[in-house]
C-alpha cells in the first residue's frame, strides 16, 4: 500500500494533484482552475454558473451548492437557472458586464449547464447570445448533457447539430481528465473567435470517476495568426444583427478553425504518415475505438506494422480541415467511427473531396451507392460499443488483407462472448415510487377519467395501471389537450404537473388552457423537492401559498387545495374562496373538478418521501411517533393493502397458512396510506424504536489475507443493486481505495431513473495505471467480477450478458427485494429458484450466494421494541 495522504477536500484543492473527480466534481474545478489561470496572467475575472439539472448533468447544482466557500474564494458565482433559456440569457448578459464601463471586472467567464432537451428549448437565445459574441475576457462554455440511449430521458438526444446550426463549436472530452482540458481549451477558444463553445458530456465521460493531473497549469495555449476584421470578434455594444452575421460567416467560424489547428485538438496517436488505413474518432467513441482495438489485440506497435493510423478529434466542429487533410494525406481507407447522425464524417468528405481519386471513407455506410441497400457500418440509431466496433473493423481489416492470427484470435473472442450473450430476461426491476411517495395519492383518478403525464417522477404512474398514458415535453403538461379536445368524445381530462416544472415553464401551459377554455383539472404536486433529479429545492423559494396565488392571479376560478394532514401546512395563508380539503378526500375534490367547464386546478401538498427520510435524519421534518405493523395471524392477505397505498414497502410474508403481508420497517416512511383499507390486521404502535444490540460483543475469526489477481490491462468490476441502497458508493469507495493504492480507477454510475428503486449497474475498471483504462463502460463478456446487492439486477439479461464463463466470479445477495409488480400483483413472487439458476449456469462453480440481510440482522441483533 502507498502512503498518500489523500481527504476528500483535494478534489477542489487547486494545489493537490493528482485527484480523484468525477465529471460534474471536474466542472466545479473547472471554474477555480480558469480563475486562477487568469490571476497567473494578470486578469481580474469573476466566474457565472449557470442552467438547469438533468441526466447525465443531474448533480451539477449540488456539487457547485457543495463547493460554494471555494468558488465564492474564487469570484464564481452560481446561480441556478428558472429554465435553460433564461439562464442562457442571463450569460448573454454576463459577456456585456464591462462594456459600459460598469464593471468590477476585467470580464467574466461563464458556463451553462443542461441536458439535450434543455438545449433544444435554449435555440432561440443561443442563436441570440452567439451572434452577439463573448466578452475578450470572458467566454462562455455550454456543458450539454446528452443521453444517446435514452437511458433517463423520454427522448434519445443528441445535441451537436443544434449547436452546429447556430455556428457554436464543439469540444467531445473523452472522459474526466479532458473535461478539466477541453474546458480550459473552450473558454481560450471562446474568447478568441467571440463563440459561445459546446461541451459535449455523456454518461460515459461525465458520470464517471477517474483519476486524473489536476494542475491549472498544465496546458499552454497558443494565439494563431488570424486576419481580423476591424473591431475584432468579442462582444460589442451597437451591433446590427447584418453586422453580427458577416462577422459569424466570414471570420468567427474560421477562427474557431484556426484555434484548433494551432493548438493541435486534433492529432494522430497510433501509426506514422504513409499508413494507408486510419481509424478516426471522437470522445466517448474514441474511448471505444481504442477498446475495440484491444479487444482485436491491436497493439500500437501492431498498428504500424499493418500500417494503421488513428487519427483522434477533439473539436467535432469546426473540423480542423488542414489538420485532418495532413493527416489522411497517404490513406487509401478512413474509417470513422461515430455513434448517432455523423457530424465528423461529413465534414471529413469535405475536407477531402477535392484530393485524388480512389480514397474511400466509410462511416454511417461502408461504401457504395443505394441508400438503404448499402452495408450499413455505425447506425446513426441508438449507441455504438466496443464491441460492435471491434467485430466491424476486424472485418474490415482482413478485407483490406491484414487479417494478422490475433485479429482472427480477437474475433473468435468476441463471437464466442456473442454466443454467450443470450440470456432471456427472468424477471425485471423498474423503477418505481418510493414508499410514501405522494405521487402513490395523487396520480389516483376516478373510475371513468383519465389523466396525462409529463417530465417528473409522475411520468412512471405510466407503468402502474392507473388511465395514465401520454406525455409531453417539460413544460407543455396540458397543452396536447387543447389539440386533441375539440376531436375527442372525453370531455375532460386530468393533467398531472409537479411543482418544479410548474417554476421552470409549466405556468405558461395553464395559462395556454385558459386562453383556450379547454377543459383540464391540472393536479399541481406541491412535493418542495425537484425529485427526480436528487432532491434539490425550488428555485425562488415556491411554496404552495405562491402558486395558488399565481394560477388564481392567471384566471384560474376553480382552485382546491389537498393536503397532508400529517404535515406542517399554514392554512391561515391561502387566499379566501379557496377549498381546502385533506389527502382523504382527494377523490371526492376530482370528482368535483371533471364537472367543471374550463380550467381547474388542485394544489396537492405532500413533502417527497426521500426527502422526507433525508430531513428527518437531520431533526429538520416531523418524525410521526408511531408505526404500522400488520398481524400476519389474523392477515388473509387480500393485498387491499397495496391497492390503496401503492406501496413498495408493503411486501410479502409467507407463512405455513399460505402469503401474508408485512410492513418493511426499513423502508417505511410512515404514509400511513396502506390504513385506507377496511383490515383488522393493521397494528399501530407508538413509541416504536429500532433497538441495537450485539454488535458489541461481535468476534470474527482471524480472516487470511486475499491472494489478489494479477491485473492484465483492466480488472473489470460490475456492481448491481437497487436504486437508493448505497450501490453507487461502494463503486465510489472501490475508486478511492485504488488511488490510495496508487493503481488507476475508472467508475461509471449507471443511474438514471433507476434511484427511484430501479436497476443500478456500477461499472468499475482497476489498472495498475490511469492510462491502462480506456472505455469505462464494462462490455460483453468483458466482468471479471460482480458484486450483486440483488437477485433480480444480478441476473438480468443485461448483467448476465457482461459475464463470460471461466472468467467472472460473482459474490450475489440471494434476498428477495420484492419489486414494484406486487403492488398491482398480489400473487406476484420473486422468481428466485430460477435466478439463481441462470447465476450457476452461466458463472458455474465462481458464483455465491447468501441472504445479506438475515446475515446483517444475526450480526447486528435488529428488532423493534415497543418502549
Amino acid at each position: 500500500m502507498s502512503e498518500q495522504r489523500i481527504s476528500l477536500n483535494d478534489k477542489f484543492d487547486l494545489t493537490k494533484s493528482p485527484v480523484l473527480l468525477n465529471g460534474t466534481q471536474a466542472l466545479v474545478r473547472l471554474m477555480l482552475a480558469q480563475k486562477a489561470r487568469d490571476v497567473a496572467a494578470g486578469h481580474s475575472t469573476a466566474g457565472y454558473v449557470t442552467g438547469y439539472r438533468g441526466s447525465p448533468l443531474g448533480a451539477v447544482d449540488l456539487q457547485m451548492t457543495k463547493a460554494a466557500k471555494w468558488l465564492a474564494g474564487s469570484d464564481v458565482t452560481f446561480n441556478p437557472g428558472l429554465n435553460e433559456d433564461l439562464a442562457a440569457t442571463a450569460l448573454w448578459g454576463a459577456q456585456q458586464a464591462e462594456l459600459r464601463g460598469e464593471g468590477k471586472f476585467d470580464g467574466v467567464f461563464g458556463m451553462w449547464y443542461g441536458k439535450g432537451p434543455g438545449v433544444d428549448r435554449s435555440g432561440d437565445v443561443m442563436r441570440h447570445a452567439n451572434m452577439a459574441g463573448t466578452s475578450a475576457l470572458g467566454g462562455v462554455l455550454m456543458a450539454m448533457g446528452d443521453d444517446h440511449t435514452g437511458e433517463s430521458s423520454t427522448v434519445l438526444h443528441q445535441s451537436e447539430w443544434a449547436l452546429v446550426d447556430a455556428y457554436m463549436p464543439v469540444v467531445s472530452p473523452a472522459g474526466v481528465q479532458e473535461i478539466l482540458d477541453y474546458g480550459l481549451y473552450g473558454f481560450a477558444l471562446s474568447r478568441f473567435s467571440g463563440l459561445w463553445v459546446g461541451l459535449k458530456t455523456m454518461k460515459d465521460t461525465i458520470e464517471t470517476t477517474a483519476v486524473v493531473d489536476g494542475d491549472p497549469h498544465r496546458l499552454n495555449f497558443v494565439l494563431p495568426k488570424f486576419d481580423m476584421p476591424e473591431g475584432g470578434l468579442n462582444i460589442r455594444l451597437g451591433d446590427t444583427p447584418h453586422a453580427q452575421e458577416t462577422r459569424m460567416i466570414d471570420y468567427k467560424r474560421f477562427a474557431a478553425e484556426a484555434f484548433s489547428h494551432a493548438n493541435k485538438m486534433d492529432k494522430r496517436v497510433w501509426g506514422k504518415p504513409g499508413a494507408k488505413i486510419g481509424f478516426v474518432a471522437a470522445g466517448k467513441n474514441w474511448l471505444d475505438l481504442q477498446h475495440a482495438l484491444a479487444l482485436l489485440n491491436v497493439t500500437e506497435a501492431e498498428a504500424e506494422r499493418l500500417g494503421i493510423t488513428t487519427y483522434k478529434v477533439g473539436q467535432t466542429f469546426p473540423l480542423d480541415m488542414q489538420g485532418f487533410h495532413d493527416w489522411a494525406e497517404d490513406l487509401d481507407l478512413v474509417v470513422i467511427v461515430e455513434e448517432k447522425r455523423k457530424l465528423i464524417e461529413v465534414q471529413v468528405k469535405e475536407a477531402i473531396f477535392d484530393d485524388r481519386q480512389g480514397r474511400r471513407v466509410y462511416g454511417w455506410y461502408k461504401g457504395g451507392a443505394g441508400g438503404m441497400h448499402r452495408d450499413e457500418l455505425f447506425p446513426t440509431r441508438g449507441a455504438l460499443d466496443p464491441i460492435w466496433i471491434a467485430e466491424k473493423l476486424g472485418n474490415i481489416l482482413i478485407e483490406e488483407g491484414r487479417g494478422t492470427d490475433g485479429i482472427r484470435a480477437g474475433l473468435a473472442a468476441l463471437n464466442e462472448a456473442r454466443a454467450g450473450d443470450n440470456a432471456s430476461e427472468i424477471a425485471s426491476r423498474l423503477p418505481y415510487y418510493c414508499a410514501g411517495c405522494p405521487h402513490n395519492s395523487s396520480t389516483k383518478v376516478p373510475e371513468g377519467s383519465r389523466a396525462y403525464a409529463g417530465i417528473g417522477c409522475h411520468y412512471m404512474v405510466q407503468w402502474m395501471d392507473r388511465e395514465t398514458t401520454g406525455f409531453t415535453h417539460m413544460g407543455a403538461e396540458g397543452a396536447n389537450w387543447i389539440g386533441e379536445a375539440p376531436f375527442s368524445k372525453t370531455g375532460h381530462v386530468f393533467q398531472n404537473l409537479g411543482d418544479g416544472t410548474y417554476n421552470h415553464s409549466g405556468s405558461l401551459a395553464i395559462r395556454a388552457a385558459l386562453a383556450a377554455g379547454t377543459n383540464i383539472t391540472y393536479k399541481i404536486l406541491y412535493n418542495d423537492a425537484v425529485a427526480m433529479t436528487g432532491g434539490q429545492p425550488n428555485e425562488g423559494e415556491l411554496s404552495p401559498y405562491r402558486i395558488v396565488n399565481e394560477i388564481k392571479a392567471m384566471g384560474v376560478k376553480d382552485i382546491f387545495v389537498v393536503y397532508d394532514e400529517k404535515e406542517d401546512v399554514d392554512l391561515k395563508k391561502f387566499p379566501q374562496g379557496i377549498e381546502i380539503k385533506e389527502r382523504a378526500d382527494m377523490e371526492l375534490v376530482q370528482k368535483q373538478c371533471r364537472e367543471i367547464k374550463g380550467v381547474s386546478a388542485i394544489v396537492y401538498i405532500q413533502t417527497c418521501a426521500a426527502e422526507k427520510r433525508r430531513r428527518r435524519k437531520r431533526g429538520q421534518f416531523p418524525d410521526p411517533d408511531k408505526r404500522v405493523f400488520i398481524n400476519k395471524d389474523i392477515c388473509e392477505g387480500c393485498g387491499d393493502c397495496g391497492v390503496q397505498s401503492n406501496c413498495v414497502a408493503i411486501v410479502p410474508e409467507e407463512t405455513e397458512l399460505g402469503r401474508k403481508r408485512a410492513v418493511d420497517q426499513s423502508a417505511c416512511n410512515k404514509d400511513f396510506s396502506c390504513l385506507k383499507g377496511f383490515c383488522p390486521s393493521f397494528v399501530t404502535v407508538e413509541g416504536a424504536t429500532v433497538k441495537k444490540g450485539a454488535t458489541q460483543e461481535l468476534d470474527l475469526p482471524d480472516l487470511p489475507e486475499p491472494v489478489l489477481p494479477a491485473i492484465d490491462g483492466t480488472f473489470n468490476v460490475v456492481i448491481t443493486g437497487v436504486g437508493g441502497t448505497g450501490v453507487v458508493t461502494i463503486g465510489a469507495v472501490m475508486a478511492q481505495a485504488a488511488q490510495l493504492d496508487g493503481k488507476g480507477a475508472g467508475m461509471m454510475e449507471m443511474a438514471g431513473l433507476a434511484q427511484k428503486g430501479g436497476a443500478v449497474h456500477i461499472h468499475c475498471r482497476l489498472a495498475n495505471k490511469p492510462g491502462d483504462i480506456s472505455a469505462i463502460r464494462v462490455a460483453t463478456g468483458e466482468m471479471d467480477t460482480l458484486i450483486g446487492g440483488d437477485l433480480v439486477v444480478s441476473a438480468g439479461a443485461k448483467t448476465i450478458g457482461l459475464m463470460r464463463t471461466g472468467r467472472t466470479g460473482g459474490v450475489v445477495n440471494s434476498h428477495e427485494i420484492i419489486t414494484g409488480d406486487f403492488t398491482r400483483n398480489t400473487e406476484f413472487s420473486i422468481p428466485s429458484d430460477r435466478l439463481q439458476l441462470a447465476l450457476e449456469a452461466r458463472l458455474k462453480d465462481r458464483v455465491t450466494l447468501f441472504d445479506a440481510s438475515e446475515l446483517a440482522r444475526a450480526v447486528m441483533g435488529i428488532r423493534f421494541i415497543p418502549t
